[in-house]
């Protein structure tokens, strides 16, 4: 069995492959305090339960595959690789790893690992060009080209970073729940404010991704455009330019770049 953890600024998402297939996931919340002892309790916590897996650390884990966008947390968590599961070949993603994909970027140590993972996912499912949308903490639009190659990308303000903030800013306004209302024009002000997310959000989405497109190919309709993140559901029945939902496309690709990888180890 393949561990494959990704670290976001918000959650850490945590995924367990069988092969090529994904048997399991948990999805926790990112804490740049914990130790390297505190996330192998949480680990074996998590991983006790699950009938393929033995009860004794590390039991049935024949290799482990991480990305983290939080550079205190992948320190912790390369401690618990080397002291609690010290047998197991673990890849980190970080400058050096192969990934297969060329970064077309002025400083390639800039972008996000995770953003990488996810281009190396995209072609590998669904070719290029290719445009994925992650909804996270940020929600961010990675360009892929024709010929697999990292091209770029957008970073916006993510769904619960924009809510946050319209709680905190607006005298008159506070933290709402992420739904979708019963129509564009809300009869509320909690309605007005979903629909200011979800609507204002797809929005974005498309416009973005149409604009990308036109620079990555000569015909946009050859681009697909892939969403994937916690917060994709909030907008995928309203953005109109997306073509694929893989929720858990950089889970995939963590596990394309251990295949890539651990037989250097």
């Amino acid at each position: 069995m393949l561990l494959t953890i990704d670290v976001g600024n918000t959650h850490t998402v945590l995924g367990l492959f069988d092969g090529d297939e994904i048997v399991e996931h948990w999805r926790i919340s990112t804490d740049a305090r914990r130790t390297a002892d505190e996330l192998a309790v949480l680990l074996q916590g998590l991983m006790g339960m699950h009938p393929l897996l033995g009860m004794e650390l590390g039991e049935g884990i024949e290799g482990i595959s991480i990305c983290s966008t939080v550079p205190s947390v992948l320190h912790e968590l390369r401690e618990v690789t080397r002291r609690y599961y010290g047998d197991v070949p673990a890849v980190l993603v970080e400058p050096g790893i192969k990934t297969g994909v060329p970064i077309l970027m002025d400083n390639p140590k800039e972008v996000g690992a995770d953003r990488i993972i996810n281009a190396v996912a995209a072609v590998e499912l669904f070719g290029g060009p290719a445009i994925v949308v992650d909804f996270g903490t940020a929600t961010t639009f990675d360009a892929v080209s024709a010929r697999g190659e990292y091209a770029g990308g957008v970073i916006a303000p993510g769904i619960e970073i924009s809510v946050e903030a319209l709680g905190v800013k607006g005298a008159q306004l506070r933290k709402i729940e992420l739904a979708r209302p019963r129509s564009v024009i809300g009869k509320n002000t909690v309605e007005a404010m979903q629909a200011g997310i979800v609507y204002g959000f797809a929005g974005q989405v498309d416009g973005v991704v149409r604009r990308m497109a036109s620079e990555l190919a000569e015909d946009p309709e050859d681009v697909t455009v892939i969403a994937t993140g916690g917060l994709a559901p909030m907008v995928l029945g309203e953005a109109s330019v997306i073509d694929e939902h893989e929720p858990w496309l950089t889970l995939i690709g963590l596990r394309l770049v251990f295949e890539r990888n651990a037989p250097r180890l």
